[in-house]
C-alpha cells in the first residue's frame, strides 16, 4: 500500500479576474499550485496551532478556515484557467467540501463517546491555557488535575457494573447510558476501544502541558506533582481497561474484531469525494460480478490442473507451493528483475532507470501480521510477508501458504514495477502540488490494472500461476463486497473474515487480519473498493484512447501517472480534453460497457 502523494508542477503567476470586481481591481493571484500549497500551509498551522484532540473549539476553528476557503476559491476566474488549472481547481473544491464532511464526521464520533471522555473538557481548559499563555493558578490547577482522577474512578466503577452484568454481551454499536451516575454503564466493544484511543490521545496532552512548567516554576511542581502522577497513572490504566476489559482487545491472535459500520450516508459521501457516478449498490454490484467471473476462470484452471470443477483443492496445491525459509527474499528480488525485463521488452510503460535502481526489500514483523498478511509497499520497499520463528507453528503454515510462489508471482510487479513502486517515483516528479487529492482508486485501482493486464500478455505461465492470479483477483472482488456490506450493516467483521475463507480460500490467519483491518474506524470505507473499481476506470479509459488509436500503450500509461494519483475520471477529463465546469459532477458510467 502507499501512502499520499500527486504529480505535476505548475508554475508561474496567473492574473484572474475576481468574481465581483471591476477590471480595474483585478490583482494578480498565486496560480492553482500556489493557491493548493497555500491551503495545505492554513491547515498545517490552524491544526497545530489548535492541538487539542476532540475539543469542539479544534472543531469550529478548523470549519471556520474551511469555509473561508470556499469562499476564497470562488474568487477565482475558473474559465480563465487553462485545463490542469481547472482540473487542479476542482480537486481543492472537492478536497474542502472533504475535509468539512470528514471534520462533522469526526465531531459526531467525539460526541458520541463523550461521556467516557468527561475529563476532557478539563485538559482542553489547561492546554488551551498554555497554548495562548497567561497567568496560571496552580493550586486551581492542581485541584482541576485531581477532578480528573476523581471523574475516572467513577467511570471505572459505573463500567466495571456493567460488566458484571453482562450488559455489554447485549450492547450494539451504540452506547446506552444510565440515568444515574451509579448505575451500570453500557458501552459496545467498538466505542470502548475509540474511547481508549481518545484517552491515549488526551493523555498526552496533559503530559505535554505539564512537562511546560514542571521544573521550571517551582510553585507549579509543588501543587501539581503528585495530582499529575495520580491522574496520568488513572489515564493509563483506564485506556487499558477500555481496551482490554471492555472491547477485549488484549493484542492475541484470538482477540475479537471490533468495528463500527459507518452507514449509507457516510458512503455516499466518500463515493461522491472519489468523483464516482456510481452509488454504492452498483459498486457492490460490480464486486459480485467480478467475483462469479473470477470463479468461472478458477474452474478452468482447476481442470487444466486436474482437478475437474473442484478450484478450491486446486487453490490447497497451489497454496502449498512456498518456498523454504529464509528463500522468500530471493523469489520476489527475482520474480522483480522478470517482472521489469517483462514491461521493458513490450515498451508497455517507460521506467526510468533510477526508478529501477532504488527500490528495496524488507520484512513484515510478526506482530504487523496480524493486520498485513501479505506483502505490502511501505516508502521505496516491499514489505516481505513471512514467517518467523517466534511464530506458533499454526501460523507459521498459514503464513506461508498466504505468501506461496504463485500468490507472490502477483504480487511482485503489483506492489514494484509496474506497480507501486513505480506509481510513488513517478507521482514525487510530476504534479505533486496534487499530492493531497491522492485517492485509491488509482493508488490500488493502478496497481490492480497492472495484474489484470499481465494476465492479459501471459504473465501466468502454469495453471497455478493463473490460479494465483485469480486469488488475488477474487480476493478484490470480495474486498468490495465485505467493506460494502459491513458499511451498510449487512455483515458483521466476523461475516466479513469468514466470507474470505470459504468464497476465496484465504487461509484463517489471513483472513481475520484483513477483517481486523477494514474494520478499523480509522480505515477509508471504500480504500478497499478502490482496487476493483480503480482498475476498471483504467480499462475503460485505455479502451478510449488505445484502443481508439489516439495514443499507443507507452503513452496512455505515462501520461496516466503524469497526473499523479487523482480521481480517475479527472484524469479521463485531461487525456480527453473534455470540458469542466465549476459545478462539475461524475457523469462517467466507466463500468457499462464491455
Amino acid at each position: 500500500m502507499m501512502t499520499r502523494y500527486r504529480l505535476f508542477v505548475l508554475t508561474g503567476i496567473l492574473t484572474v479576474a475576481c468574481t465581483g470586481l471591476s477590471p480595474a481591481a483585478t490583482e494578480a493571484v498565486p496560480s492553482m499550485a500556489g493557491l493548493i500549497e497555500a491551503y495545505a500551509a492554513d491547515q498545517h498551522d490552524v491544526s497545530a496551532a489548535w492541538d487539542l484532540p476532540g475539543s469542539p473549539l479544534r472543531f469550529d476553528r478548523l470549519e471556520a478556515l474551511n469555509r473561508d476557503w470556499q469562499a476564497r476559491l470562488q474568487t477565482v476566474a475558473f474559465t480563465a484557467l487553462p485545463p490542469a488549472s481547472k482540473i487542479d481547481w476542482l480537486l481543492l473544491r472537492n478536497d474542502i467540501d472533504a475535509q468539512r464532511t470528514g471534520l462533522a464526521r469526526e465531531r459526531q464520533q467525539w460526541n458520541e463517546i463523550a461521556h467516557l471522555v468527561v475529563f476532557r473538557d478539563g485538559i482542553d481548559s489547561l492546554e488551551l491555557a498554555r497554548l495562548k499563555g497567561g497567568p496560571l493558578d496552580c493550586r486551581e490547577a492542581a485541584s482541576c488535575v485531581n477532578r480528573m482522577a476523581a471523574q475516572i474512578k467513577e467511570l471505572r466503577a459505573r463500567l466495571d457494573l456493567g460488566l458484571k452484568t453482562n450488559a455489554t454481551a447485549t450492547a450494539s454499536n451504540s452506547t446506552t447510558i444510565a440515568a444515574t451516575t451509579n448505575s451500570p454503564l453500557i458501552v459496545s466493544a467498538s466505542h470502548a476501544r475509540r474511547a481508549a484511543s481518545a484517552t491515549d490521545s488526551l493523555r498526552a496532552t496533559l503530559k505535554k502541558w505539564y512537562a511546560f512548567r514542571d521544573g521550571y516554576l517551582p510553585e507549579f511542581s509543588w501543587w501539581l506533582k503528585k495530582p499529575y502522577e495520580d491522574t496520568d497513572k488513572a489515564l493509563e490504566d483506564y485506556a487499558k481497561f477500555l481496551r482490554e476489559e471492555v472491547a477485549k482487545l488484549k493484542g492475541k491472535d484470538d482477540d475479537p474484531i471490533v468495528g463500527q459500520s459507518l452507514g449509507a450516508a457516510a458512503l455516499a459521501d466518500a463515493i461522491r469525494h472519489e468523483f464516482i457516478a456510481y452509488d454504492a449498490e452498483t459498486l457492490l454490484a460490480l464486486g459480485e460480478r467480478e467475483l462469479a467471473r473470477c470463479e468461472t476462470e478458477m474452474k478452468a484452471a482447476a481442470r487444466d490442473m486436474g482437478f475437474g470443477d473442484d478450484w478450491k483443492a486446486a487453490l490447497a496445491k497451489v497454496k502449498a507451493d512456498y518456498v523454504p525459509p529464509g528463500e522468500q527474499g530471493d523469489l520476489i528480488a527475482g520474480l522483480a528483475r522478470e517482472a521489469i525485463g517483462f514491461i521493458k521488452t513490450r515498451n508497455l510503460v517507460t521506467i526510468p532507470p533510477l526508478c529501477e535502481e532504488t527500490w528495496s526489500l524488507t520484512m513484515i514483523p510478526p506482530e504487523t501480521l496480524k493486520t498485513i498478511p501479505y506483502a505490502a509497499y511501505n516508502g521505496q520497499a516491499m514489505m516481505v510477508a513471512y514467517a518467523r520463528d517466534s511464530m506458533a507453528q499454526d501460523d507459521k503454515l498459514m503464513t506461508m501458504r498466504g505468501n506461496n510462489r504463485h500468490f507472490t508471482r502477483t504480487v511482485t510487479p503489483h506492489e514494484l514495477i509496474p506497480g507501486h513502486h513505480l506509481q510513488r517515483f513517478q507521482a514525487l516528479r510530476n504534479n505533486t502540488q496534487r499530492t493531497r487529492f491522492s485517492t485509491p482508486f488509482l493508488v490500488e485501482g493502478w496497481a490492480l490494472y497492472w495484474e489484470r493486464r499481465l494476465w492479459d500478455l501471459g504473465w501466468a505461465q502454469t495453471p497455478e500461476n493463473r490460479i494465483g492470479m485469480l486469488f488475488w483477483r477474487m480476493t478484490r472482488a470480495a474486498r468490495v463486497i465485505v467493506t460494502l456490506k459491513f458499511h451498510l450493516g449487512r455483515m458483521t467483521p466476523g461475516d466479513m473474515a469468514d466470507f474470505l475463507v470459504e468464497r476465496v480460500g484465504h487461509e484463517r490467519l489471513g483472513a481475520t487480519a484483513e477483517a481486523r483491518r477494514f474494520a478499523d474506524d480509522g480505515f477509508s470505507p471504500l480504500y478497499q473498493a478502490g482496487y476493483l473499481h480503480g482498475s476498471l476506470q483504467l480499462e475503460a479509459l485505455r479502451r478510449e484512447t488505445v484502443g481508439k488509436g489516439l495514443m499507443t500503450e507507452q503513452a496512455f500509461n505515462d501520461a496516466v501517472l503524469a497526473e499523479n494519483a487523482i480521481p480517475i475520471e479527472l484524469i479521463r477529463a485531461s487525456l480527453l480534453n473534455l470540458p469542466l465546469a465549476p459545478d462539475y459532477k461524475p457523469v462517467w458510467r466507466f463500468a457499462d460497457t464491455p
